[in-house]
């Protein structure tokens, strides 16, 4: 009779430990449910979910949840191939890149539940009045790129014409800067329609860039320009906060004048041309920051610090990086130079009156195996030399 009722009692305990924790489960559904709102949909959130999701992907062990010697086998091949991707798309691997964004848009759309209503929360596709210069840019890229693959940008400029002089309001000289107003009138003009894909698609590069590439320029690095920087003009952070401190009237001037910080310095070499793109920026010297400190890190070339304040290296696709930070500079930047040897033709390159004359000058040069100095202001294309066009 004891071991009856024994038996009873632990039954009966069992089962009141049951019911609890089913009924606290479904609490958290419920709770779950109505977090639901606005906010799940925007892109912080996104990027919070995505970053959760990945890091417990790479790190579950995979022998505790009894697998077959099959699945687990090629569980592990899977978890080895997206460690090895998102450690390679910080070094600007497009293939690694291309494998992570795909992971991000499966993940968006299985399982956060992304669909045609919500995904406007987080870029406001149906409200083109409310989508900034840098959502708009965004959907013009992405839309050309469908076409012209990594040509896009350029595609883009020479359509528009942005490679010109032009006056800004405010400068006394003319200079090669695309703005805010010209992406605007080239989204009005362009009218895309966009499908369900085509909007996750752009808000995965969002939140890509944020979480694992290069912010604002990340799409454009991969275009085949001449080269990128950021960082390399405008004011630093440290003289704002300076300013603030001793003179909040001199502070008040620039933010009147619009005058651009460090942060919101982004500029393109695109044929021979420095163009500074006026509507994109890092937001903030932090994220300029992280962007300095992993666009150099292929092939580990050492620390970035403050004893060595500069690094010369090279990218996964063979572009030659410069990435220097204070207190050897006023502020962070990098230099992304590009090699396309398509490009480096000498007729495309010397486009004087008399050109032929001295292409066939260079040509004997090289063949004479003369010494050639090559001299000329930043930008004038001096490295597209004649030693690989003859």
């Amino acid at each position: 009779m004891v071991n009856l009722f024994l038996i009873i009692v632990v039954l009966i305990i069992g089962a009141a430990l049951l019911f609890n924790f089913i009924k606290k489960k479904k609490d958290e559904v419920k709770e779950d449910e109505l977090e639901v709102d606005d906010k799940t949909y925007t892109l912080d959130k996104m990027i919070e979910f995505v970053k959760r999701r990945l890091d417990e992907i790479t790190k579950i062990n995979l022998y505790d949840i009894g697998l077959s010697e099959e699945e687990l086998k090629r569980r592990k091949n899977k978890k080895y191939e997206l460690k090895k991707a998102l450690k390679g798309c910080t070094y600007g691997d497009v293939n690694d890149k291309k494998y992570v964004k795909e992971l991000i848009y499966d993940l968006l759309y299985k399982e956060y539940g992304v669909n045609e209503t919500n995904v406007s929360k987080a870029i406001s596709f149906d409200v083109p009045s409310l989508l900034t210069a840098q959502d708009k840019f965004d959907i013009i890229l992405y839309m050309y790129k469908q076409q012209f693959g990594y040509e896009a940008l350029s595609e883009i400029i020479k359509k528009y014409d942005l490679a010109q002089l032009k006056y800004i309001e405010g400068e006394a000289k003319p200079s090669y800067v695309i703005t805010e107003e010209e992406i605007n009138d080239i989204f009005e003009k362009e009218n895309f329609v966009l499908t369900l894909e085509d909007k996750i698609n752009v808000v995965v590069q969002r939140i890509y860039q944020k979480y694992k590439g290069y912010s604002s320029i990340d799409e454009i690095r991969d275009m085949n320009i001449d080269g990128i920087s950021g960082g390399v003009s405008g004011l630093p952070e440290s003289f704002l906060s300076q300013v603030a401190q001793t003179d909040g009237d001199y502070l008040s001037q620039i933010a009147e004048h619009k005058v651009p910080r460090a942060c919101d310095s982004i500029w393109i070499m695109f044929a021979g041309k420095s163009i500074r793109l006026a509507f994109l920026s890092f937001g903030s010297e932090a994220e300029l920051k992280r962007v300095c400190q992993n666009i150099y890190k292929y092939n580990n070339p050492g620390q970035l610090s403050d004893t060595n304040g500069y690094k010369i290296n090279e990218m996964k696709d063979g572009s030659r990086v410069v990435v220097v930070r204070p207190s050897m500079s006023e502020t962070w930047a990098f230099f992304v130079r590009k090699f396309d040897v398509k490009r480096a033709a000498l007729e495309q390159i010397i486009r004087f009156p008399g050109k032929e004359e001295a292409i066939d000058l260079l040509k004997f040069l090289v063949k004479g195996a003369r010494i050639i100095s090559l001299t000329g202001e930043q930008g004038c294309r001096k490295n597209n030399n004649a030693y690989g066009n003859d």
